[in-house]
């Protein structure tokens, strides 16, 4: 008989057990935020006090992103009073990985203690109003990649087999969101995070279509760390910086370059943001 091409249900949680026990024994912490950096947006990490990081190439089961914009490091540290874990980068779908290679970041952070994560990233706009620079509290999300991280043998030491993602997006920790804007003198959009899995942008066909399910940003990552820490029952936030028009509404061809400097242009902002939300996320949970 041919061998199954299934991993046992145990070897998930084996792996991350293998990963979480790498880290601490490195890094003697208890984070309760964690932080998923995007594009362009890694350099908050580096504002931590007291930082340590950890290439994710010396972990076991974690591979580095090959894609410009993302460090590849576990950043661990302080801000604003809450010890802090940091993804400097993620892996895509795209890149060649499977799944779960995807989340073996973010269900290291949920394994490490942390009550909440946000997930930042960067988006193409599909409303012809907005413009580049704008950041985006996320609502909800349509998984349109084709792929989930909780296909295969069910791992009950994870969660359960059919988890609820009515409220993903925890609704008080996108008011502490919006709490913390207003705290830094910034507006924030709300909208619906459409993942696809890339690598090219969308057609304007595509992007027409997008529209009409109700999206108001496009992108190639978040909504399958959404789902394998909501599995896992850690409270979710993300935030999209709109580095772009989406294709048939934007004036120019879409250049990576290009998303990653509208990004960096943000930096400020964003560090200020993050650091303010950090505040009131851990008023929330």
């Amino acid at each position: 008989m041919a061998p199954s091409s299934q991993s046992p249900p145990s070897s998930v949680s084996a792996r991350l057990e293998d990963c979480v026990f790498a880290v601490r024994k490195r890094v003697d912490r208890e984070p309760s935020v964690g932080l998923v950096l995007g594009s362009g947006l890694g350099d908050f990490a580096d504002s931590l006090e007291n930082l340590v990081k950890i290439p994710y190439r010396e972990l076991p089961h974690m591979v580095a992103s090959e894609v410009p914009g993302h460090a590849g490091n576990l950043c661990f540290g302080e801000a604003a009073g809450a010890s802090v874990v940091c993804m400097q980068g993620r892996v895509h779908l795209y890149e060649g990985h499977p799944v779960d290679k995807v989340v073996q970041g973010v269900r290291t952070m949920a394994r490490l203690g942390v009550r909440c994560v946000l997930l930042t990233n960067a988006a193409g706009g599909l409303d012809p109003s907005w413009r580049a620079g704008d950041l985006m509290v996320v609502t909800d999300h349509l998984n349109l990649t084709g792929m989930s991280p909780l296909i295969g043998a069910d791992d009950e030491a994870l969660g359960p087999r059919f988890p609820d993602l009515t409220a993903a997006y925890d609704p008080a920790l996108r008011s502490a969101m919006h709490g913390a804007a207003a705290d830094v003198g910034l507006t924030l959009r709300e909208g619906v995070y459409a993942g696809l899995l890339g690598p090219q942008y969308e057609t304007p066909a595509e992007v027409r279509m997008i529209r009409g399910f109700g999206a108001q940003a496009v992108g190639m990552s978040t909504v399958h760390e959404v789902i394998a820490l909501r599995h896992m029952g850690v409270r979710v936030a993300a935030l999209s910086c709109i580095t772009n028009l989406a294709a048939g509404i934007s004036a120019g061809p879409l250049d990576h370059a290009d998303v990653q400097a509208t990004a960096r242009s943000r930096h400020a902002d964003l560090v200020a943001l993050l650091r303010a939300w950090i505040v009131r996320a851990g008023a929330v949970v």
